[in-house]
């Protein structure tokens, strides 16, 4: 049975998609066999698999990132705005009909058992699954059919990494304030933090970093730097 390991965010934006593309090649090039997951992604620019099925743009940037050609099981659900309430729902890489926010959110708990099948296929085909979440886990009206965050983690009994933009300013509020906003089993389930997008002098924010550790008690795994380009990545 494959580990996995999740990487959710404090908010959108904050470079969980890079980080998850990051891992799934440092594991492939360590020599396991890795695959990206996605339980629900909202994207205007799809991918089209070979099968012709839709998925979102990041989960095939990550399959290229872990050498592996992009399936439908890496995004079971690509959610395409279609107005400021309302959106195309594509369900395992086929459109299955529009649908307001209130529509979705009322449907969502039916797609549990489909984003486990699509996990435990990828589980039983790899050693690592490198789960993304989506926006921040501390949304709390969203919380009840959750499907993308908190409640996936659970559901896989995988391990999550909060990742905290730095560029944006205030990371320190953003990561104690999302884990304040968790329930206590959510948290047991936070191994570690993460802080992206910096630039400066690392002598600088150690004091921050040592005063977030004491304050959350969870151990900062890693600063990253702002990338100012990021290459494309090719599956050879």
């Amino acid at each position: 049975m494959a580990k996995k390991i999740m990487v959710q965010g404090t908010g959108s934006g904050v470079g969980k998609s890079v980080i998850v593309a990051a891992l799934c090649r440092i594991f492939t090039q360590d020599g396991y066999k890795v695959a990206p997951f996605k339980s629900q992604n909202m994207a205007l620019n799809s991918y089209v698999t070979k099968d012709g099925l839709e998925i979102g743009r990041a989960q095939a940037f990550q399959a290229f990132a872990a050498r592996k050609k992009p399936t439908v099981e890496m995004n079971p659900i690509l959610l395409k705005p279609s107005s400021g309430t309302a959106a195309q729902v594509i369900v395992r890489g086929k459109p299955i009909g529009n649908m307001t926010a209130k529509e979705y959110h009322d449907y969502k708990p039916k797609a549990l058992n489909l984003i486990k099948d699509c996990f435990e296929k990828l589980e039983r085909e790899n050693d690592i699954v490198v789960i993304e979440g989506a926006g921040s886990p501390a949304e709390v009206n969203l919380r009840e059919n959750d499907i993308v965050n908190m409640s996936i983690a659970k559901l896989l009994d995988a391990p999550v990494l909060l990742l905290g933009d730095i560029d944006k300013g205030g990371v320190f509020a953003w990561i104690v304030g999302t884990l304040e906003l968790l329930e206590e089993e959510e948290k047991e389930l936070v191994k570690g933090i993460l802080i992206n997008k910096f630039r400066g002098d690392m002598d600088i924010l150690k004091p921050g970093l040592g005063f977030l550790e004491k304050r959350v008690n969870k151990p900062v795994m890693g600063v990253i730097p702002y990338f100012q380009d990021i290459i494309p990545i090719r599956t050879n």
